[in-house]
């Protein structure tokens, strides 16, 4: 097989990690006989940098032609949020050029990782749920939006299409695992909640096959901590999925754990880590790789159908974890070389 990958590392811990992920897939090419031509763009606050602008039409023109897209991680503290353009403005533009409607972050506590998770053993155990996040509309694209020194104003906005998307891909991925699907929302307050909600019982009535329930974003952010095993699909709207996604990356004991796919309507899917750029650790080479790679896996079986290859990855960064191989953010002292290099020779 012979695909296309655009490469965006991006800022801070981005470029180390990507580098990690580089190295895992050309394993892959070795062992499988794959040919992955790797396109290297600037995207974030390095793309400011060299081209004056976020998101230049070059990188756009690759990601547009490319099968997949590898993304690093953007931003810092060089490239200030409040200006004109900042890394930030950048990832909301490609996810609305790509139509990137679809975010999957899956959190899987396997047993060799319950010590590194901050909650008790017996509360994470068994964990292993996905949390589906609209990515391309809501409180984060709405018009208007303007902020002066005295008012600042955000528009939360969707519409019926828009939910019944993301719902119907939320069920359908609840048939192939355990059929549970939890719809999360503020519908006591929010008219796009209560909206959200009347959708989801429309949806749902067509998966009888699926269970459906809702919980107030507030009290899923109480549930993922009390009893996270319980949970199967989670889908939401943008901000909310944003907000407990990174919550439950503690259940995994670090965000440097969580891989992450944005799927699009009609054009390439993204893949990146959960995490930030880091910028307090990077050029340190202590970054956690792990999250990358799992993107790369996420790849290879959601973009590519290579579904064994995916699983050897998986296999190897789980077999490395129960080997006590451990970055600084897991309580160990691999640096982020080391770290690949396990999962590589477990490959």
């Amino acid at each position: 097989m012979e695909k296309n990958i655009v490469c965006l590392p991006g800022d801070g811990i981005g470029t180390e990690v990507v580098e990690s992920a580089v190295a895992v897939i050309e394993k892959i090419e070795q062992k499988y006989g794959h040919k992955f031509n790797l396109i290297y763009k600037d995207f974030g606050g390095i793309a400011i940098d060299n081209h004056g602008n976020s998101f230049p039409q070059d990188t756009l023109d690759a990601c547009l032609k490319a099968d997949a897209i590898l993304l690093g991680a953007i931003g810092g503290p060089k490239w200030p949020t409040t200006a004109p353009d900042s890394p930030e403005r950048g990832l909301l533009a490609i996810r609305k050029s790509l139509n990137l409607n679809v975010n999957i972050r899956p959190v899987t506590v396997y047993d060799a990782q319950l010590h590194m998770s901050p909650l008790k053993e017996e509360i994470v155990k068994g964990t292993d749920f996905t949390i589906i996040r609209e990515l391309s509309s809501g409180l984060y694209f709405g018009q208007p939006k303007y902020r002066d020194n005295d008012r600042a104003v955000d528009t939360l906005a969707y519409s019926r299409e828009e939910i019944e998307n993301i719902l119907h891909f939320a069920f359908k991925l609840a048939r192939k695992r355990r059929s549970h699907v939890t719809s999360v929302d503020k519908a006591n307050i929010l008219d796009t909640s209560k909206l959200w909600r009347q959708i989801a019982e429309e949806v749902g009535a067509q998966y009888s096959d699926v269970k459906l329930d809702h919980l107030y974003v507030d009290a899923m952010a109480m549930e993922l901590m009390r009893r996270p095993a319980f949970f199967d699909v989670i889908v939401t709207e943008n901000m909310f999925g944003d907000i407990l996604s990174d919550e439950a990356s503690m259940l995994a004991g670090s965000l440097g754990m969580l891989p992450s796919a944005s799927h699009s309507i009609n054009g390439p899917s993204l893949y990146e880590p959960s995490h930030g750029s880091a910028p307090d650790i990077a050029g340190q080479k202590i970054a956690n790789p792990i999250a990358t790679i799992l993107s790369v896996a996420m790849m290879l079986d959601q973009s590519f159908d290579l579904t064994a290859e995916a699983k050897n990855i998986e296999e190897a960064v789980y077999k490395t974890i129960e080997q006590g191989v451990a970055t600084k953010d897991l309580g160990g002292n691999a640096t982020t070389t080391e770290m690949t290099e396990a999962i590589i020779s477990n490959i």
